[in-house]
């Protein structure tokens, strides 16, 4: 190298100063910030995951007790006979005996409501038997009454009125709206003390619900009668809700 002349200088330097260093200084540049940024926002991510974690899912459960507000009784008794017209003077003395039965007890008459007749017939030993079959349906409001009614049932089959299976008391209660909200509070508030009781276990404090599935509303007989041939159902009711709820742990 002859004197007088500047030697090209190495390292950095030259880099920075050749235009193809500087596209790849640049690129590395812009590679090393989207790997810091994408490590804060992956971490943040992770962060936001395991806060998600946190959470806890608890049933909960509301009772109570109801007396039901509506009786229906639907009656069903027949009579057979080789004579059909006999048949149908049967029933139509079994119907007057029990209009008067309910009438007796106190029920209006607009109470009990024919439902349904029908007649079948079969022959044996090559004589023709004619069945003539009634339903009636009694609808009350008037609990006591009824359950005084179905008491004495037995009186209609003194009377010779011959009671069919299925002839049994039901009993609805059919003001469920007015304890719904009620009793999805309190499953909610069950819910709640139970989450609270596994955050002290684990350290943790409930937060706000995440998640809330409110279950169907069940209404059973109170003391386990199921009604039935022989059996009549229960006015006495137990209404019962379960509610699924996610509460977030802080």
């Amino acid at each position: 190298m002859n004197e007088g002349q500047v030697q090209p200088a190495s390292g950095f330097g030259s880099v920075w100063r050749d235009p193809a260093g500087q596209r790849w200084m640049g690129a590395a540049a812009i590679v090393a910030l989207g790997m810091v940024a994408g490590g804060y926002v992956l971490g943040g991510g992770l962060l936001r995951a395991k806060d998600a974690e946190r959470a806890v899912t608890v049933r909960g459960v509301a009772e109570r007790d109801v007396t039901a507000d509506l009786a229906t009784w639907t009656i069903s008794y027949s009579a057979t006979s080789p004579n059909i017209t006999a048949a149908q003077s049967k029933i139509k003395e079994d119907t007057a005996a029990i209009e008067a039965y309910f009438s007796g007890l106190g029920f209006p008459k607009d109470a009990l409501q024919p439902t349904g007749a029908n007649v079948s017939s079969f022959t044996a030993d090559g004589m023709t038997n004619y069945t003539v079959r009634q339903r009636l349906a009694l609808r009350s409001t008037d609990i006591a009454r009824a359950q005084q009614a179905v008491a004495r049932q037995f009186d209609l089959v003194g009377r010779g009125v011959f009671l069919e299976e299925g002839s049994a008391m039901s009993y609805s209660f059919t003001k469920l709206n007015d304890v719904k909200p009620e009793m999805v509070a309190e499953a909610t508030k069950d819910a709640r003390a139970a989450a609270e009781q596994f955050a002290q276990d684990s350290g943790s404090r409930v937060g706000k619900i995440r998640q809330a599935t409110q279950g169907y509303f069940t209404i059973e007989p109170r003391d386990g009668e199921s009604g039935g041939w022989g059996l009549s159902d229960s006015p006495y009711k137990k209404v019962r809700v379960v509610t699924t709820i996610t509460f977030a742990l802080d």
